[in-house]
């Protein structure tokens, strides 16, 4: 029985100021059935208030406490090995990282941050990979969708100095299986029990059906045409938006449920 259901954010609900077109009424038609429901984002652009700021603008009827960003998981990630990162990060994301001690750094953290990928800095990073300093990743998304078309995400960087380096990434964003089962800690769900809805095939879609989640593909954002065909097993569904997929939820994957309890 289908208890929860994991929403996507950037690309799924929104792109950058702008609302996928249905998407506040679709959400609010899966509020309405008997699913918890969570937000689960690879943002870095951003703290988790200014994100939810966005969203309730854009008129979305989500709480903080809903939602579970890459940047929260970097941030445990930092105080469990008790390192001083240096943030490669927007400056609209600091505020997640507030008391987290930053001078004289003895590792890296590379969000998405295009202010910050240039050779000085990479270089300075680099350096400190050298001496030691482990490799966070907040994720490694190749690319996402801008109201002005597909941009680098984070994940070439963390490439580059993975390649430079010789060393390995630890990455805690979609798709790592420590990310979903983190975003389902407390709802009493279990993967098996979830579907995930998200833009992007392999870090959306690929990663919650490594877990054992149901993933459904939405044609939005960074989708592009043949996507589905880029990792096995497929989707368990491929959709044109958001509210098609919670269509598809309430007609199909709820009425066995209901049939249940019926009887």
């Amino acid at each position: 029985a289908l208890k929860a259901v994991l929403v996507d954010l950037s690309g799924t609900l929104h792109i950058e100021d702008a609302a996928v077109p249905g998407a506040q009424e679709a959400l609010k038609r899966l509020r309405s059935a008997s699913v918890v429901v969570r937000f689960v984002t690879n943002t870095t652009k951003e703290s988790k208030r200014d994100l939810l700021e966005r969203l309730k603008k854009l008129e979305f009827d989500i709480s903080e406490d809903e939602i579970f960003t890459s940047l929260t998981a970097a941030r445990s990630l930092v105080e469990q090995k008790q390192v001083r990162p240096m943030l490669l990060v927007d400056d609209r994301a600091l505020p997640d990282f507030n008391g987290i001690q930053t001078s004289d750094p003895n590792a890296v953290v590379v969000g998405l941050a295009p202010e910050r990928f240039h050779y000085q800095i990479l270089n300075q990073a680099f350096r400190l990979l050298l001496d030691g300093a482990p490799l966070i990743a907040i994720h490694k998304a190749r690319y996402y969708k801008r109201k002005d078309g597909l941009a680098l995400g984070p994940g070439p960087f963390v490439t580059a100095l993975e390649y430079a380096t010789d060393i390995k990434a630890t990455v805690v964003g979609k798709p790592e299986k420590t990310f979903f089962l983190e975003a389902l800690r407390g709802t009493g769900c279990e993967p098996e029990e979830t579907v995930m809805i998200g833009d992007d095939c392999r870090d959306d879609v690929g990663g919650a059906q490594n877990v054992g989640m149901l993933g459904i593909l939405v044609k939005t954002g960074k989708y592009r045409a043949g996507d589905e065909e880029k990792i096995n097993p497929p989707p368990y569904l491929t959709c044109e938006s958001f509210p098609h997929a919670v269509d598809h939820i309430l007609q199909h994957l709820l009425s066995t449920v209901c049939e249940s309890e019926a009887t």
